[in-house]
């Protein structure tokens, strides 16, 4: 029988020959990925991702038609994946926060106040920002 280290003994050209030394450089490979530390195997972030951020931050101000802001307005945050609906309301200078919301999912967002609502926008899983800041405008 020959060893399957020894390719030396194989005629050369034939393909028992070219399946044992392909044989020996993979088991190689397997031999050296299964020593590696398992901090060097890693995958680098795409370009515009932040390392270690998971969560996504959606801010902003709640404004009338003349930009002043509109206290105790409510702003709808719904989650298009599960259809859940979160909400805040808006300080006394008009501002909300909605914080800890996942990266791949798009959202939909609008406040209301006083039976006038504001336009739905949209907040899209493949935008690459984490931290975004939209103004909500009710006419009112």
């Amino acid at each position: 029988m020959i060893s399957p280290c020894r390719t030396d003994a194989l005629p050369a050209g034939s393909i028992f020959a070219h399946s044992a030394k392909l044989a020996l450089g993979l088991s190689l490979m397997c031999a050296a990925a299964a020593v590696a530390p398992a901090g060097s195997l890693h995958a680098e972030p795409l370009a515009g991702q932040a390392r270690g951020t998971t969560q996504r931050i959606v801010h902003g101000k709640v404004e009338d038609k003349n930009g002043a802001g509109i206290k105790a307005a409510v702003v709808y945050l719904k989650d298009d994946k599960s259809t859940a609906v979160k909400t805040a309301i808006a300080d006394d200078d008009g501002s909300y926060r909605f914080v800890q919301l996942a990266l791949n999912v798009d959202y939909e967002i609008w406040a209301q106040s006083d039976s006038k609502k504001s336009p739905t926008k949209s907040i899209s899983q493949f935008d690459s920002k984490n931290d975004i800041n939209i103004t909500l405008k009710i006419d009112k």
